[in-house]
């Protein structure tokens, strides 16, 4: 029989409190339950605190500055002595068996100190789900009975687990330099880690990411985060020249097809004006992911 670990969940949340009730619904309904659901909302106003107590769930609060990396970190500042941490995104709706499922795999290898999961849908890639079609897609998900687990570069920011006491004992914390929306604090994160064990996928762990579009940072700003933040984790050798241009060049890619097809679901004309004014200062020499602030 295989024990069952403690495991926490942390949510960083902005302008999202209806969807981050229904997300929590999801947890509710986790056959093993987590210890710990960890708020950090970015203002009083993106938590419906009364809807919440009313699920069987032991919740904590904190407060951070607004921003992913930020909120997460003030999260971290909070978690009290777990097995695993599991970093969810406010929209991200898991299978019921998915904690079940983390904890025979963080089990079954000392060595894995980050993992995620695979995705049945993502929304971000689009309008996004609702939550009904979210839940009627995982409901209707075939599962494979084979575990397969295989060694990625980087978790996924939306469902991003850790083995807790290597966050611990390394004072592993997420780059406050990447503000707001934070785009990639996840690859940096990771390759911290990274120096202390295995960073892996499994397609146990099954969920679906809704991709809502509120909250978002504005598209200009995001746009400039997709050149100047990817451009930043380079000079701090987070990733390499290769993977940098490589992710740069499939974002702007991204921005100019959508604004040729006018998606109605993504400000793409914004994001490839941040682009452009990304591409700019670093050019000029003044690059720098703060500079959204002043966008």
């Amino acid at each position: 029989m295989t024990a069952e670990l403690r495991v926490a969940v942390a949510i960083a949340t902005t302008g999202r409190a209806a969807i981050l009730t229904e997300t929590l619904r999801e947890l509710e309904r986790q056959t093993v339950k987590p210890v710990l659901v960890a708020i950090c909302p970015a203002d009083a106003v993106d938590v419906d605190k009364n809807a919440l107590a009313a699920l069987d769930l032991t919740i904590e609060f904190t407060t951070g500055s607004k921003g992913a990396s930020a909120q997460r970190n003030a999260l971290l500042r909070i978690m009290p002595a777990v097995d695993v941490v599991l970093f969810l995104d406010d929209d991200f709706f898991l299978a019921p068996d998915y904690i079940a499922e983390l904890s025979k795999l963080f089990v079954s290898d000392p060595t894995i100190v980050l993992a995620t999961g695979t995705l049945i849908a993502d929304g971000v890639h689009g309008p996004g789900f609702d939550a009904d079609a979210a839940r009627t897609m995982i409901a209707a998900a075939k599962r494979n009975e084979t575990a397969r687990v295989e060694d990625i570069f980087n978790g996924y920011g939306c469902n991003m687990a850790v083995r807790w006491s290597a966050v611990a004992a390394h004072d592993l914390r997420f780059d406050e330099n990447l503000p707001l929306y934070s785009w990639a604090e996840d690859v940096e994160y990771s390759r911290q880690i990274a120096a202390f064990g295995r960073i892996v996928k499994s397609n146990r762990l099954v969920g679906v990411h809704l991709g809502t579009k509120r909250g978002r940072t504005s598209g200009v700003r995001f746009g400039y985060s997709q050149v100047a933040n990817q451009a930043y984790l380079r000079r701090k050798g987070v990733i390499s020249t290769r993977l940098a241009l490589l992710y740069c060049g499939r974002n702007v890619l991204a921005n100019i097809i959508g604004t040729i097809r006018s998606e109605a679901y993504i400000d793409r004309r914004g994001r490839l004006l941040g682009n452009y004014y990304g591409v700019v200062d670093l050019l000029r020499g003044r690059s720098s992911p703060g500079r959204i602030l002043d966008l």
